[in-house]
């Protein structure tokens, strides 16, 4: 009987390793191949191991294939989902859609209402995915105000929550 490949499963975890280091490494190059450094607002590693940061990675048989780091905002009401980014040869196979339902069932558990990001006008694939994803274009925020590459999207998480009520602590 043919094997079935094991789903990914996408986990927090923290971003100094070696093969998430080489997902850094990539998502940079990638973002420098295409944009003037001034246009690209990467969070370094060690921005990365904030407390406020919490880094996912997607993994698929044990190898890292993917990930993306979830910012909450100083007022926790929103997070920024920063340095999405899935390995090439990994593409097409649903890893960026199972970072992203992670990190919006985190999300709406910690009670954020909304998650915001930034991508740039020559990315239609991440464009694409975040609409499909529920994402709707808004106006640019933050940093990326006037900035001309600058592609701003957010999707409200509240009716998410009032859908699945929030579970009762146990202690």
């Amino acid at each position: 009987m043919p094997q079935h490949p094991a789903p990914v499963t996408v986990s927090i975890e923290p971003p100094r390793q070696s093969e998430v280091e080489r997902l850094l490494d990539g998502s940079t190059a990638f973002a420098e191949s295409l944009y003037p450094p001034e246009s690209n607002f990467l969070l370094d590693i060690a921005t990365l191991e904030r407390p406020e940061v919490s880094f996912y990675v997607a993994r698929d048989g044990g190898r890292a294939v993917g990930i993306a780091a979830l910012v909450a905002d100083a007022s926790a009401a929103r997070g920024e989902l920063k340095r999405m980014f899935v390995d090439p040869d990994a593409r097409g196979r649903g890893v960026a859609a199972a970072l992203l339902e992670r990190i919006e069932a985190d999300a709406s558990a910690r009670g954020l209402i909304e998650i915001v990001l930034e991508t740039g006008d020559l990315h239609d694939a991440a464009q694409a995915l975040y609409t499909r994803h529920g994402y709707r274009e808004i106006p640019q925020f933050g940093q990326y105000v006037g900035e001309a590459h600058s592609v701003c999207f957010a999707k409200p998480l509240a009716a998410e929550q009032q859908a699945f009520p929030p579970a009762q602590n146990v202690r």
